[in-house]
């Protein structure tokens, strides 16, 4: 009984000091999987349309880019630049640069960061080593919450030996199949 009570308190306590971490990680996670159709992080502020004139592709560089920001009256810094299918493309901290190649038309969007979601959406990506540190914490306290949570009811029949183990092979294969029929 005293070991029940451990499991029950660790896997409670935890659960309440990660809580926040938890619903920060998930909301963050659902708007990542999306960010193919939409940009979370960052809301436009205004569009601006433009006609450039621009050189032959392999001239494109890191320099010209910066270069052609200036030019175009953006003083925030440059991220990267890139040109893919007709398009050149430049990403700065606070606008995104969109020209076709040929036409030498496009356009500037400036936008702001999203309050709140641009935040937690940072926490997925972030790469210092004390937020590192903390998520290989946060990730053991994970498995330890799950595996807490399977111990905790021992009688009747919706412990994890009569039910639970079905659902957490179930929760196991769908990811690999999902992997599976990606690959």
């Amino acid at each position: 009984m005293k070991q029940q009570k451990l499991v029950r308190d660790i896997h409670r306590d935890f659960g309440y000091f990660y809580v926040g971490l938890i619903i920060s990680f998930a909301f963050s996670g659902i708007l990542m999987n999306h960010r193919e159709h939409w940009h979370p992080e960052k809301y436009t502020i205004e569009t601006k349309n433009i006609k450039v004139q621009l050189p032959e592709e392999s001239q494109i560089t890191e320099e010209f880019a910066e270069n052609l920001g200036k030019q175009l009256g953006i003083d925030d810094k440059m991220r990267r630049h890139n040109v893919k299918k007709g398009t050149f493309k430049i990403s700065f901290e606070k606008h995104d640069v969109e020209i076709d190649i040929k036409t030498g038309k496009g356009e500037i969007v400036a936008f702001n960061k999203t309050p709140i979601i641009s935040q937690t959406m940072k926490l997925h990506k972030t790469t210092s080593n004390w937020w590192i540190y903390y998520s290989d914490i946060f990730g053991i306290s994970l498995i330890l919450i799950a595996i807490t949570g399977t111990l905790m009811v021992t009688h009747g029949k919706n412990t994890f030996k009569r039910r639970g183990w079905k659902l957490a092979v179930a929760g196991i294969i769908f990811p690999i199949l999902v992997l599976i029929i990606l690959s």
